[in-house]
């Protein structure tokens, strides 16, 4: 989990460092998850390894601003696989004050979101359909 959740992006961000210097405005975006900030009992290594990302987010921001805005989201719920029962499904949507299974398009939606908006680094954007609530 360590290689993948931080080592990996830690070294794609430094190798990418040069390429941000000529090219005007650029973003990184880290795919972190709901349980990096709320832990998990089930998944302690995963939940952590992603709240590190998160802290990576923000330790990013700060060495590449201005010239890189750095952001995370956290994704929730998005969607359902072909194999899960109607009873988790069920279980899953009652998580979330929304109720629904929003699909891909919200992951795009929030990416576009970060890298239009010249004034938000340092931020995670929960897409949780207000599970935190």
């Amino acid at each position: 989990m360590f290689m993948i959740h931080m080592q990996a992006p830690y070294m794609i961000n430094n190798a990418c460092d040069v390429l941000f210097y000529d090219n005007g405005p650029a973003d990184i975006v880290h795919v972190t998850d709901y349980g990096a900030q709320h832990g998990s009992g089930k998944h302690v290594a995963y939940a952590s390894t992603k709240a590190g990302l998160e802290n990576m987010t923000l330790s990013y921001a700060k060495k590449l601003a201005p010239r890189v805005k750095v952001n995370s989201i956290a994704p929730f719920l998005i969607m359902f696989n072909k194999w899960d029962s109607e009873e988790y499904k069920e279980k899953s949507l009652n998580k979330s004050v929304l109720g629904i299974e929003p699909g891909p398009e919200v992951v795009y939606q929030g990416v576009r979101y970060l890298m239009d908006n010249i004034y938000v680094t340092g931020e995670c954007l929960n897409l949780d359909g207000g599970r935190h609530l």
